[in-house]
């Protein structure tokens, strides 16, 4: 008999089926509830280094993760004007050899997608909107909107920026805009055979209050994905993203290297985001409720970073309720945000200051970290809930 709480996850984004595929593969009767109507093949490109890798390999997806990503040999920072080089950081081999694990890029769509596959399918539900929890009694109560109440002993918020369980812990706050927006356009490399320039795997190109980050999405590089971030004073769209076009990015790289120009002379379709972020959150949990991911420290692309370090929290959350046992529930949450709350925080402070890899540095505080290995930090005042 499984004597093991059951758990809601809240979210299938990437955190959340971390966190679901995670759980269930340790033993942990778990349903997880989306709010999406059905899976769809959202999104561009991804980062995944080997801090998330060596995740992906407990899941058991890393080795068709590996055969479906690009592989750069080098993340190279590049003047956006004359394109000379400003840092050369060695990935491929020497990411393997050093931090354990391969660095890929990848297509967001195809990735969620092996993620979500990972589930148990029966427990997996889609078109269910969180929009009440009742987290009073000897179970978490859920009301979806479609009328639907579920029930169970842990609830996990996976739900990102605009979260319900961060609302419920503490109150009503939208996300601070950033002052950035990101343009986002996949293109197809056929048409980069037009030009007599150098299309690197893993490319960020630089200047003063503007970049454009440029890579490979799938391991046969026919697509070839830009994402950029760009300052804009105000977002006073009303959604999530909109269209942009040529002319605005042409307008937003104006002196741009001819490499940059191709890209944009080549975009079909480009959209524009608003980056949101908050600012490191004093609670995490709170008796039989906690956050992972964009729900407690959403933040700037920067860093391509945002989903490893929602990944990174699914794994470390499973860990310690397995280290302290899931029946002292709140203790064990308090160990997750122990060891989480320092690193999501640094993360989110060089992202928003916008200087990874900007200049040659050395990577391996991220890259060769691994939640499952890494020595657990004790609470200070251990058993007491933050």
């Amino acid at each position: 008999m499984n004597n093991k709480p059951t758990i809601a996850v809240i979210g299938a984004g990437l955190g959340g089926a971390a966190a679901g595929a995670l759980l269930q593969q340790a033993g942990y009767p778990t349903k997880v509830y989306e709010q999406a109507p059905a899976f769809s093949r959202l999104g561009a490109g991804i980062h995944l280094g080997p801090n998330v890798m060596k995740v992906m390999r407990r899941i058991g997806i890393e080795e068709k993760l590996n055969a479906m990503g690009s592989h750069p040999d080098y993340w190279f920072s590049r003047n956006g004007m004359t394109g000379e080089y400003q840092s050369r950081i060695p990935l491929g081999e020497f990411a393997r050899d050093n931090y354990g694990a391969a660095y890929i890029t990848v297509h967001r769509g195809d990735l969620h997608e092996l993620m979500v596959s990972t589930l148990d399918q029966d427990n997996l539900y889609f078109d269910k909107r969180l929009v009440d929890v009742d987290d009073s009694g000897d179970k978490v109560v859920m009301t979806f909107a479609d009328g639907s109440i579920e029930e169970a002993d842990l609830v996990i918020g996976a739900d990102g920026v605009n979260s319900r369980l961060r609302e419920k812990l503490l109150g009503p706050e939208a996300p601070i805009y950033s002052g950035w927006v990101a343009h986002r356009a996949i293109i197809s490399a056929e048409k980069l055979k037009a030009y007599d320039l150098d299309f690197e795997a893993c490319v960020k190109w630089w200047s003063e209050d503007r970049h454009m980050m440029v890579y490979f999405v799938t391991g046969d590089e026919k697509e070839y994905y830009y994402v950029t971030g760009v300052p804009e004073p105000d977002w006073n769209h009303g959604t999530s993203f909109v269209d942009s076009s040529r002319e605005e990015m042409r307008q937003a790289f104006e002196g741009y290297h001819p490499t940059v120009q191709a890209l944009i002379d080549c975009t079909e379709s480009v959209t524009k985001w608003p980056l949101l972020e908050r600012n490191p959150l004093p609670l995490w949990h709170e008796n039989r409720l906690v956050l992972l991911g964009d729900a407690c420290h959403p933040m700037k692309p920067h860093m391509a970073q945002g989903a490893a370090m929602a990944i990174e929290d699914a794994a470390m959350l499973v860990r310690c309720l397995e280290e302290v046992g899931a029946a002292d529930y709140q203790n064990a949450f308090e160990l997750y945000r122990t060891n989480r709350f320092e690193r999501a925080s640094r993360v989110q402070q060089v992202s928003h200051d916008n200087t990874w890899l900007r200049q040659d540095e050395d990577p391996a505080w991220v890259f060769a970290y691994d939640p499952f290995e890494v020595p657990l930090k004790q609470p200070i005042n251990e058993g007491s809930p933050v």
